[in-house]
């Protein structure tokens, strides 16, 4: 199928505000509403009953070779953005679902789809299983910085079924295994403690990594992660004590993309590229404008990357949600780190779930139409056998 036999939709779904302040400019809170865009594709003239939704926290889908695959098998796909599209600095998670339950609301209400099926691939994995399990049993009425956010009470439909398709625990586990724990001072990055500085070719730990060494350096991870959010809490409590306008403040992480699997292919092994990641080569990416968590606000923090903090964990969210799941592993992910789909899967508390393994396939599937016509027609198998797709 070309271009030509595809007809895109630009769609605008709105909703009214209720947060505090605004966080985006331009998305949120502009004249007291949230303004979301994204993309729908279909088979021109072909009718269907489903709705495939894929949304990520901060980028969009639309140019990607997934959601553009399933069309070309005849699937009805949206691409959405949510408010923080491209720009994860302010980005709650918690406004993010709200955002997901316009389009699922828009879709069912206003398209008159029956079905809606929620793909989410990469970090619109968790999105998903936050998303369904405040869906299915709604329980969240703040953020973790203590905001207001009504998802308890704003009505989410639930989605039909879920695709868990190359996709992480949380962006919380992400970073906790890639953060830098070789940074002594978050305001002079340049201060490291070498020993655990995988970078510095004259460290003694070099691949394959001892077993001491990779417990050192994953315990010095947390406790640097652990003095960040110690840092966010108190600066939070300062500005609520001081009563001013001042209510919120942006802040940079240094040396973020350091996960030793990435130089170690010993470590969760799997087919991956080894001294590469889905960035490229891991150390400049380290130190560059674009890693994980870079710049980032008090809330935001506490929203997507503190580990004792963050809502949006898969695992506990999998261990509620009941709607038909399909874990889908790439064998040769150079992003999610291998044990997580598996996890995901065991932890899954839905009475009908799949695990499935794309041999060979990387996260993007750049290159790989093989293993991508492989990922759409078991995607388009399952969703087939349970009636979710038209014949």
């Amino acid at each position: 199928m070309t271009a030509a036999d595809i007809e895109f939709e630009w769609v605008h779904v709105q909703y009214a505000e209720t947060g505090g302040f605004a966080d985006v400019y331009g998305f949120s809170g502009n004249q007291g509403m949230v303004n979301l865009e994204g993309v729908r594709m279909r088979p021109r003239g072909r009718h269907s009953k489903t709705l495939m939704i894929y949304m990520h926290p901060a980028s969009t889908l639309q140019l990607l070779p997934v959601p553009r695959a399933a069309v070309a098998q005849g699937a009805h796909v949206l691409c959405a953005a949510s408010r923080y599209a491209k720009n994860d600095a302010p980005l709650i998670l918690e406004k993010v679902v709200l955002d997901l339950g316009a389009y699922v609301r828009h879709a069912k209400e206003r398209w008159g789809y029956e079905k809606v099926v929620l793909v989410g691939w990469s970090g619109g994995g968790s999105l998903a299983l936050l998303y369904q399990a405040q869906a299915e049993r709604p329980t969240i009425t703040q953020t973790p910085a203590g905001d207001p956010v009504d998802i308890k009470g704003a009505g989410l439909i639930p989605a039909d079924a879920l695709v868990f398709q190359a996709a992480h625990l949380s962006r919380a586990r992400l970073l906790a295994d890639a953060i830098d724990p070789s940074v002594r001072d978050e305001l002079r990055p340049e201060s490291r403690d070498a020993v655990l500085d995988i970078y510095d070719r004259t460290n003694p730990n070099q691949p394959p990594y001892s077993t001491d060494f990779i417990a050192a350096y994953r315990q010095a991870q947390r406790q640097r992660l652990q003095r960040i959010t110690d840092w966010v809490k108190e600066m939070l409590e300062e500005l609520r004590r001081k009563g001013t306008a001042e209510v919120e403040r942006a802040f940079t992480t240094h040396r973020t993309q350091a996960d030793p699997r990435f130089l170690d292919p010993t470590l969760a092994p799997n087919d991956r590229k080894p001294g590469w990641c889905f960035m490229g080569n891991p150390e400049p990416v380290n130190t560059g404008p674009v890693g994980f968590a870079r710049f980032a606000t008090l809330r935001a923090w506490l929203s997507q990357w503190s580990l004792e903090d963050s809502q949006a964990d898969a695992l506990a969210c999998a261990a509620t949600v009941r709607a038909p799941l399909l874990a889908i592993e790439n064998s040769a992910d150079d992003a999610v780190p291998q044990p997580h789909t598996r996890m995901l899967y065991e932890a899954s508390a839905s009475p009908d779930k799949t695990f499935r393994v794309i041999k060979g396939a990387t996260h993007y599937y750049a290159g790989q139409p093989q293993q991508l016509a492989e990922v759409t027609e078991t995607v388009r198998m399952w969703l087939a056998d349970r009636a979710l797709l038209d014949a």
